[in-house]
């Protein structure tokens, strides 16, 4: 007899068979409309494949890979503290850059003659209060005046570019008289591993933060009322928690991990302020996936940062090896994907679809 209806009703309890097999479904799907995707440009997804895995397997694809995991973390973790609250932060992209622009404006017109062990510590204190910053007011918006923070931290990220690109087009150009900026001073400037480009000490501090944002969100009074609010506003209320003070904060934090990563940028990476398009190369918005991905787990997002990561090397350093028809956007139509894949894929976490046989029996 075949089914002559759909029921959709919502989950009491999720099993674990389906946290698991929902995000893997969800990657799937992804994997099967970028195979389509291939195919459409006239190009074998079997041969693209394996372009994408052995290029990304070799050292330079595993350097290029490391490099992207880095900044990836740092703002993906000050997205799981956001996403938690249920403040929906979309502004880590113009973290990043005001974390960025700090950093280099300290380096080179405030403490360009300071030794590496004061003004490392000082860039990377400066660039966390600049991303914190960038994000209060969209904080504070939402917390006293209900303003939705998507709006407010898009906007605000727009904002951002045009500060940076008006700076190294302007008053911070480089000694051609355009972008980017003169280099910053070598004590400025990040060590790295021999023979790579990876700067361990921001690596180190990603990895340590994982940790430490496990700790905030499990084992404090801090977590345990991002928590509540996150889940149940009405309940944190009743319960005497100020969910204004919780959103503030939360923004402020999630904003200073993005600053973090765009002084690892800068001092690590770059070694000078480009124009915003190269200084953020959308990290900020890919790092939105990596926490979603992560399931907003804090120790989730070092396997989804560096799953991200894998991903963008496949598609920015492999892939381009295929022809001409690939391109960045590319990039873009998979980080899109598997954001909409994962979104959707909640609707199935959440509630699960029956159907309904014969005359109403299930």
């Amino acid at each position: 007899m075949l089914p002559v209806g759909i029921r959709i009703e919502k989950r009491t309890e999720v099993p674990s068979w389906v946290r698991i097999s929902v995000p893997l479904g969800s990657l799937g799907v992804a994997f099967l409309a970028l195979t389509g995707i291939i195919a459409s440009l006239g190009l074998s997804p079997g041969q693209a494949y394996a372009i994408m895995i052995g290029g990304s397997l070799k050292p330079p694809g595993l350097n290029f890979m490391a490099i992207k995991f880095i900044p990836l973390l740092l703002c993906a973790l000050g997205l799981v503290l956001a996403f938690r609250a249920n403040v929906m932060n979309i502004g880590a992209e113009g973290q990043l850059l005001m974390g960025a622009m700090a950093a280099t404006g300290l380096a080179l017109y405030v403490m360009p003659g300071a030794p590496s062990f004061l003004l490392v510590p000082c860039m990377f204190l400066v660039g966390f209060l600049a991303g914190a910053a960038w994000a209060f007011l969209p904080g504070l918006l939402k917390a006293k005046l209900n303003v939705n923070e998507v709006v407010s931290t898009l906007m605000m990220n727009y904002i951002a570019i045009y500060i940076v690109d008006y700076l190294v087009y302007g008053p911070w150009r480089g000694p051609q008289n355009r972008p980017p900026t003169r280099e910053i001073p070598p004590q400025a400037q990040l060590p790295v591993f021999p023979g790579t480009s990876i700067h361990y000490p921001t690596l180190l501090l990603a990895l340590i933060s994982a940790f430490l944002v496990y700790v905030l969100m499990m084992r404090t009074k801090l977590g345990y009322e991002i928590r509540v609010v996150g889940s149940n506003p009405e309940a944190a209320r009743y319960a005497g928690i100020s969910t204004a003070k919780v959103m503030v904060i939360t923004m402020m934090l999630s904003g200073g991990f993005a600053g973090l990563a765009g002084v690892g940028e800068v001092a690590g990476n770059l070694h000078r302020l480009h124009e915003a398009k190269a200084t953020s190369a959308g990290l900020g918005y890919t790092a939105i996936i990596v926490a979603w991905l992560s399931r907003l787990s804090p120790l989730g997002t070092i396997l989804s940062a560096l799953f991200m990561g894998f991903m963008l090397t496949c598609t920015l350093f492999s892939l381009r090896f295929l022809g001409p028809e690939i391109t960045y956007g590319l990039t873009n139509v998979f980080n899109g994907l598997i954001l909409v894949c994962m979104i959707t894929g909640e609707v199935f976490l959440r509630y699960r679809i029956r159907f309904v046989w014969g005359r109403g029996r299930t």
